[in-house]
């Protein structure tokens, strides 16, 4: 690979671990030992354990997805391609072109084989490609001058495909390629989040730019008459959602105006609504203003949140989320600085990371941004931030693109 030599190879030193395929929303490891979510938590700062240029242009990383079982690591850009790297050894594995707008969203949660991953795009297709080949081996459609925005696997059998658009939910048979339903009379703008929840697989969740969360059951017949269960408004564009709690009975939603709120989606509750979710992060670390928020992740063990923010030049955070409103989002937990140069596009949490942030010896996971820089980052309290392995040809600020982040309005 261009610019990646054999001290980037030597650096790398990724932990295996029997982990599932997985996409950029795993759950991060707790980061405290301590039972008391109040207690004065000192932030840790990770260092950089490597960096990979994607391509020597301009183009954005937009997410990152990886399978363990095949020791694969996927990333979208903005050339509308997937890119293949090996996360042992950074090395480049191939790439899959094909789509011909934005991708919206990669998993390797295809129900068929490990070895599948699929896209969503603007192009209006969800597409499965074989990463053995790099080949596309199955395309669904939307409509005419659809768009999908996002993609989930789930259903009672495991084997339906929800899809967002146009202010349509999407559901197809993965097996058959059937279209089981379209509903259209839900939301009245982009769908831009749907989930299947993860203790009970025939409830689909779906967000909306009209500020609506909706609520399904996808089992038997599907139509929105008798089977939308409930509706929840978060009163401006939602931008991502995802499932937490011991049961996953919550729901974190994170808006295009970067606030967050939490929900218990079963009765749909608003039990958090945090509207100055960035100063109060910012009041959380000595640094830069937060001007952004990449994700949340949660630990199932700790039972425990954190809301991901970062700066324009390129600084992550980890603030963990707190019941309490007065002191909702907590200090930055945990700290990655070094490795970008702009807007941070995606994280993703090493697989098998469930103890203590920053405490684990290894990698502590990915990320990827408009620098269009792959890095990976250790955790080990023994990491040298000055002695990371980057390349030089990797230093040079590129030049600021147009964002093209999804817009509310």
């Amino acid at each position: 690979m261009d610019g990646y030599g054999e001290a980037a190879a030597a650096a790398m030193e990724v932990e295996a671990g029997d982990s599932p395929c997985v996409g950029a929303s795993s759950h991060v490891p707790s980061n405290s030992p301590s039972p008391n979510p109040d207690s004065n938590i000192s932030s840790r700062r990770l260092g950089l354990k490597n960096s990979i240029q994607t391509n020597f242009g301009d183009d954005y990383v937009f997410q990152i997805a990886s399978c363990q079982e095949i020791s694969t690591l996927a990333v979208s850009l903005s050339t509308n391609a997937l890119k293949f790297y090996s996360p042992a050894t950074g090395q480049y594995l191939g790439a899959c072109n094909g789509h011909e707008g934005t991708i919206h969203e990669i998993s390797f949660s295809a129900p068929s084989s490990p070895n599948v991953i699929c896209s969503c795009s603007s192009d209006g297709t969800v597409r499965a490609w074989d990463t053995r080949n790099f080949k596309q081996i199955s395309l669904l459609r939307g409509g005419a001058s659809q768009e999908m925005f996002s993609f989930s696997f789930g259903g009672s059998s495991g084997n339906q495909l929800a899809a967002g658009s146009n202010s349509q939910v999407l559901l197809w048979d993965w097996r058959s390629s059937k279209r089981l339903a379209c509903l259209e009379e839900s939301h009245m703008d982009d769908v831009t989040q749907v989930k299947f929840a993860p203790s009970q697989q025939n409830r689909l969740i779906s967000a909306a730019v009209d500020g609506l969360v909706c609520v399904f059951d996808t089992d038997g017949a599907i139509d929105e008459e008798s089977h939308l269960l409930s509706v929840m408004n978060a009163e401006t564009s939602v931008a991502k959602v995802g499932f937490f709690g011991n049961m996953y009975q919550k729901l974190w939603c994170l808006t295009h105006i970067e606030t967050i709120s939490i929900w218990d989606w079963n009765d749909g509750t608003r039990e958090l609504n945090i509207e100055d979710a960035r100063s109060m992060a910012t009041d959380g670390w000595n640094l830069d203003q937060v001007d952004y928020f990449v994700d949340c992740h949660y630990s199932m063990p700790d039972d425990r949140l954190w809301l991901i923010g970062g700066t324009t030049a390129g600084t992550l955070g980890y603030f963990p989320v707190r019941s309490d409103p007065a002191g909702a989002i907590g200090s930055a937990e945990a700290i990655l600085e070094g490795g970008h140069t702009g807007v941070v596009r995606t994280v993703f949490p090493a697989a098998g990371t469930h103890q203590s942030l920053g405490q684990n010896r290894g990698i502590f996971g990915w990320t990827g941004g408009e620098d269009g820089r792959l890095c990976c980052w250790r955790s080990d309290e023994t990491a040298e931030m000055n002695k990371s392995w980057i390349s030089s040809s990797l230093v040079l600020k590129l030049q600021k693109r147009t964002k093209s982040r999804h817009q509310p309005y």
